[in-house]
């Protein structure tokens, strides 16, 4: 496919708008030019404030600063939330007390969870809970699942406030299951909301192990409050492998599984 230079920014352009996110491999393909010609698109609309480049490709610049609605969230980069999903649910083990966290993501993960016996399940999402009491109806798996009260945020289908993290207190969670609006070296995990965020403090701070949930998309994005440094993660599920610029950096002890 050969365009000028400008028209081909113009379709990544169109393309972000689409489905909120570019790849550097499949716009290669797409217009059968080099990487570094396309990491050099990227990097010019990104420097216009068009886009904000990440690993292995850019997002829209407009999710940086706010979050579309969740219904409208879980048709993006959705291929990878359903292997991360697939692969978190390998670490649920029979017995466990687990906290699940809000986002598109999370909800790819309680799909998949069937055939665990004596499960407990704590979550703050509207859909996380919902499809998990359907399965628990259908005897998918056995346990039961707790909603967390508070207040609810409509548009993002999240429950947070202060109750929420009372409620929080009084549980010994073995596993929580966390997500991110960005994650970065320099300010560890990140997320949109205020109050999400502080939902997902506590979670982090109460629960033996905390397990990262992720796109790539997600790689060397800061978004507006800051959840938890990296040291404190303990897995991190992405469909991508660990990225070749971390590994200058030692300290990053998590446990990286590929989905």
């Amino acid at each position: 496919m050969s365009i000028l230079p400008e028209e081909r920014k113009n379709e990544i352009l169109k393309e972000l708008k689409k489905t909120g996110k570019v790849k550097v491999v499949e716009l290669v393909d797409q217009f059968q030019v080099s990487e570094e010609t396309i990491r050099r698109d990227l990097m010019i609309l990104e420097e216009k404030g068009l886009l904000k480049r990440v690993y292995g490709g850019a997002i829209h610049a407009v999710y940086q600063s706010d979050e579309p609605p969740f219904v409208q969230r879980t048709t993006v980069n959705q291929e990878a939330k359903v292997k991360v999903g697939k692969k978190a649910v390998e670490l649920i083990s029979d017995g466990d007390v687990l906290a699940i966290d809000v986002g598109t993501t999370m909800l790819e993960l309680a799909k998949q969870i069937e055939k665990k016996k004596d499960i407990t399940i704590i979550t703050n999402s509207l859909p996380v809970s919902s499809v998990l009491t359907e399965s628990l109806n259908q005897n998918m798996f056995t346990g039961q699942v707790l909603l967390l009260g508070g207040q609810i945020d409509p548009k993002h289908q999240s429950i947070s406030g202060s109750l929420t993290e009372h409620m929080l207190n009084q549980f010994n969670i073995k596993k929580a299951f966390i997500s991110a609006g960005g994650f970065s070296i320099q300010n560890g995990v990140s997320n949109y909301h205020l109050h999400e965020t502080l939902v997902s403090r506590k979670m982090v701070e109460v629960s033996k192990q905390v397990i990262l949930l992720t796109d790539s998309t997600k790689i060397g994005v800061d978004t507006f409050c800051k959840v938890s440094p990296l040291e404190k993660i303990d897995v991190v599920v992405c469909e991508q492998p660990f990225p070749e610029v971390w590994k200058n950096h030692p300290e990053l002890k998590m446990n990286w599984i590929q989905a």
